[in-house]
């Protein structure tokens, strides 16, 4: 499909030529990828905020799970302490 941009500041002009003289391509596939760009930016930004709450989220599970595993490993330690505890007596017996 094509565009047709009018009443352009010729320093602007000027300033998009320079930039797509230093990429080695033409004004038109300068403007074209900017102008694409600039349709998905959005989306994108959308996708990126969504996915660092997913890995926000992530995190905070991590933390509870590794809090819940300390637990249950000091529980598992007096556990074990009893058992040892309670085989000494009777071994005593």
């Amino acid at each position: 499909m094509d565009m047709i941009i009018r009443n352009i500041d010729p320093t602007s002009v000027k300033k998009i030529d320079e930039l797509a003289k230093e990429k080695g391509i033409s004004r038109q596939e300068f403007l074209k990828g900017q102008l694409e760009m600039l349709a998905f930016f959005r989306e994108q930004t959308t996708r990126e905020r969504h996915l660092e709450n997913l890995i926000d989220k992530n995190i905070e599970m991590i933390k509870k799970c590794s809090y819940f595993m300390e637990r249950n490993a000091e529980s598992l330690e007096k556990l074990h302490s009893s058992i040892e505890n309670v085989v000494g007596e009777i071994e005593e017996l």
